[in-house]
């Protein structure tokens, strides 16, 4: 057997990889280094004047605007702090519409014009920075010559150390703006969804006498991040992963996630070593992770942070995937971070659940135990169900990316359709609610293990529902929809928005129904007529069943629920008017903000799926089809062996039709996969409706025609590693 090709050489370093691998160790408990590396309130308070600090806490606590007199100082006390932990350079850190991270960075030393050199960092450098917003995209914002672009300090972000090779960067988390104050990333709107969602939470609080003492109600968020493991070596060995986080070939392997046994399993020792070293660089970093775990899928993991402010999280977000993938290396793996990287396995999502919180530290989604007599309770949830249930076609384009198109609607992902799952007793509520008053809570009752060893177990008031898009999870909405390499930034910004919308109509309802001079009983009874109308109005978003058969998609369509099973689908509902005009009277994206989102989306999506067309079209032409060739080369000298030796080889010469066939399938999906690519007469939406259309059931074509070559060739000719190997070699 020949070794030569690259998947065996792949197979050889995997190998040695997993007998030569050890542990990084650290001296020190998670404990004392959480935040090790954070110019945080407790560095602040040690390095800042007193005044200064107070005045700086202002800042963080109300999210008020920085007071220019004391940037200098603050910048001054970050410099040094920075420095002393062996920092040489500082960036502004933002998120632009790529969706990923971006830093220019510049240095602390500059020359002191005398042969030797100072450190200098303003608080101006520190508030504000410059950087070239004509090679990012846009959308149609910027012109290519209009360059100029501003980064601006989230002072509510505490600024971090990033580690490098030998030293550190001091990261200072910013928003991007260009020249006339357009947003052209994805934290501005963000910041300005968690404004516009406090100023109408603060008044449902007002309305029900439970505002004292809160300044600010801010959206929290925690987002659970799914991704695969694989082998350095295999990752480089395969162009298609390479290229596109993603496998665009690949048998199925005899033993999959069938017998469901990686779930919660047994971590392996090299995975472990990997996930402790990501906790304590997240530790470090002040990221607070709370849980890891193997997920379905042969190869699949999960790791999960706690709440925090919505900005806070989403900055946290990124460096946690930054992490994963920076520490995989160094153990001689690759983070996948893709929606469906191996197909008929799990996909990964990044389960977002969001929450609304006061600055005193009140969840205000909690039910509590009289869950129906918690009036404000109800009114936020209801609040939440008018946004999702107006909304849903805009959460659904929130979610629209090429990859999640592979994940949703099956393996344990929700499906395309909107709909929030409620469970047993909040469903049972908002039932009573309609009927006329709620009298009754149903009551959490013990689980009997039926052993006298074993506790009796509180159980929850109601079952989980996995196949939900936003289901209510105790005191939060878990939004499952989001794919696994997304920002959350986007999804949580109109998740934000949607519901100021909703507590902006209810608080106005009930202040107009309550009168000028309102009274606790005119505001419960304005409340509870409105929770009658509301909640028959918008019930049909609640569905706790299985969000997987077929009788849903036939419910959904008949309670006029959109199915926009396809970026495609979902994407243009971003310009319809309703979501220009939402967005617009919240100020969070103006017109032309809106539309360049849109843009930008569709062209990411027209981009990756062409990428990943070429990328078939090449391993097909260059690797697969050789191994091919070379096979049935090979079978066709033993049937003229077989024949000259004066034997029958009936048997061998269907072996070989059968194989010639297979190879002529594969010419011909590769021919028309190439025509669908290279008409190039169309842009934007149409372009992408051609590629939804043709290109992507042409790509399906080629798969299935390597795949079906792959289960029949010689194994020492198959040039790619195999599913097998990738989610097994660990």
């Amino acid at each position: 057997m020949s070794h030569a090709t690259p998947r065996f050489a792949a197979l050889q370093a995997a190998a040695g990889a997993r007998t030569t691998h050890t542990r990084i160790d650290r001296d020190k408990p998670a404990a004392d280094v959480f935040g090790r590396l954070v110019f945080s309130e407790r560095v602040m308070q040690q390095r800042l004047p007193k005044e200064v600090h107070n005045r700086l806490l202002q800042t963080l606590r109300r999210f008020e605007p920085l007071d220019a007199a004391i940037a200098d100082t603050v910048a001054a006390a970050m410099k040094d702090w920075a420095i002393e932990r062996g920092a040489t350079h500082y960036t502004h850190w933002f998120q632009p519409l790529t969706g990923l991270t971006a830093e220019k960075h510049d240095s602390f030393i500059i020359p002191d014009g005398q042969g030797g050199a100072i450190t200098e960092f303003s608080g101006e450098k520190l508030i504000r920075g410059e950087s070239d917003a004509s090679s990012f995209p846009s959308g149609g914002l910027r012109a290519t010559f209009e360059a100029r672009g501003y980064t601006a300090w989230d002072a509510t972000s505490p600024p971090f150390l990033y580690p490098g090779a030998t030293g550190y960067t001091l990261c200072i988390p910013t928003v991007f703006v260009s020249w006339s104050g357009e947003a052209l990333d994805k934290k501005t709107p963000l910041l300005r969804s968690m404004q516009a969602l406090s100023t109408q939470a603060l008044r449902i609080l007002q309305l029900f006498g439970t505002d004292a003492g809160v300044s600010r109600v801010m959206a929290t968020v925690g987002a659970e991040q799914e991704y695969f493991l694989v082998d350095q070596n295999f990752f480089f060995a395969r162009p298609d992963l390479l290229t596109c986080d993603r496998t665009l070939f690949g048998a199925a392997p005899p033993k999959g996630q069938q017998l469901e046994d990686h779930y919660f399993g047994s971590i392996p020792q090299r995975v472990l070593a990997f996930m402790e070293d990501v906790d304590r660089e997240l530790y470090e970093l002040g990221v607070p992770v709370a849980t890891r775990h193997n997920e379905v899928s042969p190869g699949q993991f999960e790791i999960a942070p706690l709440f925090e402010n919505a900005n806070v999280s989403t900055d946290h977000q990124m460096l946690l995937m930054e992490t994963l993938k920076r520490v995989a290396a160094r153990h001689g793996l690759q983070a996948i971070l893709h929606e469906k990287p191996f197909a008929g396995m799990n996909g990964s999502g990044k389960h977002t659940n969001w929450s609304l919180s006061t600055d005193t530290g009140v969840n205000l989604l909690d039910p509590q135990d009289e869950t129906h007599t918690n009036l404000q309770f109800l009114v936020f949830c209801m609040a939440a169900l008018r946004a999702i249930d107006l909304h849903g076609d805009l959460l659904r384009a929130t979610v629209a990316r090429a990859g999640n198109d592979h994940r949703l609607g099956g393996q344990e992902a929700p499906p395309a359709i909107i709909s929030v799952f409620l469970g047993t007793m909040l469903t049972d509520i908002f039932e009573q609610i309609e009927q006329g008053t709620p009298t009754n809570t149903k009551r959490k009752d013990k689980l009997d293990l039926g052993a006298r060893t074993l506790p009796r177990l509180p159980r929850d008031s109601g079952d989980r529902n996995r196949t939900s898009p936003i289901a209510f999870t105790g005191n939060k909405f878990e939004f499952r929809s989001v794919g696994a390499s997304s920002s959350i930034a986007w999804p949580i910004t109109v998740l934000n928005t949607i519901v100021a919308e909703s507590l902006d109509d209810i608080a106005s309802s009930i202040e107009k129904a309550a009168g000028k001079r309102p009274t606790p009983a005119r505001v419960e009874s304005a409340a509870k007529a409105l929770l009658r109308k509301l909640i028959s109005q918008h019930k049909r978003i609640i569905f706790n069943g299985d969000g997987y058969s077929g009788e849903w998609l036939e419910e959904a369509q008949r309670r006029g629920l959109p199915n926009l099973r396809t970026a495609v689908d979902a994407l243009p509902r971003i310009l319809d008017r309703k979501s220009i005009s939402l967005f617009k009277k919240y100020e969070i994206l103006n017109k032309a903000e809106t539309e360049s989102r849109f843009n930008v989306y569709i062209e990411n999506y027209n981009t990756t799926v062409l990428i990943e067309a070429a990328t078939m079209l090449h391993v097909a032409r260059t690797m697969v089809l050789p191994a091919a060739l070379h096979h049935q080369t090979n079978l066709a000298e033993t049937v003229v062996a077989t024949q000259s030796a004066g034997f029958d080889c009936a048997d061998s010469e269907v072996v070989l039709k059968e194989h010639i066939q297979r190879v002529a399938d594969l010419c011909e999906a590769i021919e028309n996969l190439d025509k669908a690519v290279q008409n190039g007469d169309l842009s934007g939406l149409k372009h992408a409706r051609h590629i939804a259309r043709h290109v992507i059931d042409r790509m399906g074509v080629l798969r299935r025609a390597s795949d079906a070559i792959e289960t029949h060739i010689a194994d020492d000719l198959w040039p790619l590693p195999t599913y097998r190997e990738m989610l097994f070699v660990r």
